[in-house]
């Protein structure tokens, strides 16, 4: 006989997994910083300049 998952995964636990699986191979993606034209991360305070 095969074994056997003592639990049913949840669907959101599921959903986390395969998730984290996508995170890992997508890179994040860059915007420029309307102030000082620097690359940072969107919704993100700009390391550079501060705004």
């Amino acid at each position: 006989m095969a074994p056997l998952p003592k639990r049913k995964i949840s669907n959101a636990r599921k959903g986390k997994r395969i998730l984290d699986k996508k995170r890992k191979t997508t890179l994040p993606q860059l915007v420029t910083c309307k102030e000082c034209g620097k690359k940072k991360k969107p919704h993100m305070q700009c390391k550079y300049c501060g705004k």
